[in-house]
């Protein structure tokens, strides 16, 4: 018995399984599967990219692509992108095409590049790394402004910080900044330290009184390490700017300035040991910079653990979890790089992973003591 074609063509899509169904388990869309389909069954070429278009009749001719190409490179429109070229011929009262037609026929003649003297631009550098795994290793430098005691009159005021402790190593008032007195107070504080000769590194800005060769030769003579921030990035050199921020944020801080450059000296000196000697700093697990540079850190955080771990013991209902974490921080690095971590920001300190629970956000995994 003869089937039609229709009738065979019916039965044959009945046991295959529905387009839908192909293309889903392809990962195609259903006209795809059926435009690359065949007849009888077989998979056939995609015939779009061999296809012979019609010309659009719109299309520029070759004198006038030709006459595009002579304008661009014309001596007084060579250093100019089309976006110039275009408004400039329509106040001639001339429209030779759009500023997209110039840069397609420009691209078709390899001649889209940047044009003038323009340069591509460059991939800034990564900032340079620097690890600081105890005291006297990484310090950052920078110079700020103390209001004086009229309008637009300012002294110059020096710190040195060392970024693992946050202990300030170094300062000095000045009426004036140059390299001569950053020399001096850079060398004051390394002996002061105790670390002539020691693998330090000095980080710094890039300030004419930070690049001065009176600063190189001395720190050359020291033996440390100069390092500088990216150019035109202010984010480079974050201890020096955070310690200058908590500065002028200090009740103390006199609102109508200085009366003169020994009372700037003066109060700067009481900064200095308040912010050494007494104040708490956060990113130290709230210990004194001075506690933390001569390594006490860990026997007071040590002492808080064991306090904590007494008043849950004595009211655990209270506790939904651990502890607040009284782990010394670790490493502090300084613009950090590390591939083998997530980055946390500049200035990001070492620190174990907190989880949260009883004890606030900084809650951790309970400090092992030893005996």
């Amino acid at each position: 018995m003869a089937y039609s074609k229709e009738r065979q063509a019916a039965v044959i899509a009945k046991m295959l399984p529905p387009l839908s169904a192909v293309s889903a388990k392809l990962g195609l869309s259903a006209r795809t599967v059926q435009r690359w389909s065949g007849p009888d069954g077989s998979v056939r070429e995609d015939a779009r990219p061999t296809a012979v278009r019609p010309t659009p009749a719109n299309r520029l001719s070759d004198a006038e692509r030709d006459r595009i190409a002579a304008t661009c490179n014309a001596p007084e429109f060579a250093s100019l992108p089309p976006g110039q070229i275009v408004p400039r011929l329509a106040d001639r009262g001339e429209y030779i095409g759009s500023e997209s037609t110039m840069y397609r026929v420009l691209r078709e003649r390899g001649q889209a590049g940047r044009r003038g003297r323009a340069r591509a631009p460059r991939a800034s550098r990564p900032p340079t790394t620097h690890r600081a795994a105890g005291p006297c290793q990484v310090w950052s430098w920078d110079i700020t402004w103390l209001p004086g005691p009229a309008l637009g009159m300012f002294f110059y005021r020096y710190l040195i910080l060392d970024i693992w402790s946050r202990k300030i190593t170094g300062w000095e008032v000045c009426d004036r900044e140059n390299g001569a007195l950053a020399a001096q107070v850079v060398e004051k504080a390394v002996w002061a330290e105790g670390c002539v000769t020691r693998p330090l590194t000095l980080h710094a800005d890039n300030g004419s009184p930070m690049k001065a060769a009176t600063l190189r030769v001395t720190l050359e003579r020291l033996g440390v390490t100069a390092s500088y921030s990216r150019p035109r990035v202010s984010n480079d050199n974050p201890f020096s700017e955070a310690l200058f921020r908590t500065c002028k944020y200090v009740p103390s801080w006199p609102e109508r300035g200085f009366e003169s450059l020994e009372a700037a000296r003066a109060w700067v000196a009481n900064f200095v040991r308040w912010y050494n000697g007494e104040h708490r700093h956060s990113a130290l697990r709230v210990v004194t910079p001075d506690q933390r540079h001569r390594q006490q850190d860990r026997a007071i955080l040590s002492q808080r653990h064991a306090v904590y771990q007494a008043a849950r013991a004595r009211h655990p209902e209270r506790w939904s979890g651990h502890t607040r974490c009284w782990r010394p921080i670790g490493d502090v690095w300084l613009n950090p790089e590390r591939p083998d971590q997530e980055r946390r920001g500049h200035g990001a300190a070492d620190a174990l992973p907190h989880k949260a629970g009883g004890g606030g956000p900084m809650a951790a995994q309970p400090l092992q003591t030893t005996a």
